[in-house]
């Protein structure tokens, strides 16, 4: 199934056929996707594979990585899809700039995807395109930064919180 499923992808987007990689590691199946293919690939999973949760949606901050990366692969998100018809999971990988990540928004797709993306934006910065509501989760409002970021200061003063008056 994910021969076929690989094919399909490089069949579906052939200026980034070259791009669409597949491997597996201790059991689990992998695709890297380029980042502006990630929600035409996720919609092309679901519609056509069966995919039809998003389990879960992450990112990693690779600055000061031991392998060095170029600066365009400072952020990864990954995206964990499961068919329930057929009880397959798959991991979509995507690579995103250090200056002004963007990726398209997978909520049209998956309704859950909201707050994985919102979190992701609040922690790491990423934003996503076409979010219905792309606002801090976990931090309040006028939290500066985003904590989960390898190049945050842990020491910065943060604005307090105060009573009202």
């Amino acid at each position: 199934m994910m021969k076929k499923i690989e094919s399909r992808l490089r069949e579906k987007f052939p200026m980034s056929k070259d791009r669409i990689l597949y491997w597996q590691d201790r059991g689990f199946d992998y695709f890297f996707v380029p980042s502006w293919e990630l929600f035409e690939a996720v919609s092309l999973l679901k519609s056509e594979f069966g995919f039809d949760l998003l389990m879960d949606l992450f990112c990693v901050d690779y600055l000061n990585y031991p392998t060095p990366l170029p600066d365009f692969m400072r952020f990864e998100t990954v995206a964990c899809l499961y068919s329930t018809s057929a009880n397959r999971r798959i991991f979509i990988k995507s690579y995103y700039p250090a200056e002004a990540p963007e990726a398209d928004s997978l909520v049209p797709l998956y309704a859950g995807a909201n707050w994985f993306e919102r979190e992701i934006f609040d922690m790491f910065g990423v934003r996503f395109k076409n979010h219905p509501d792309l606002r801090r989760i976990l931090m309040y409002e006028s939290f500066e930064g985003h904590p989960l970021r390898k190049d945050y200061d842990i020491k910065k003063r943060q604005p307090l919180i105060g009573p009202k008056n």
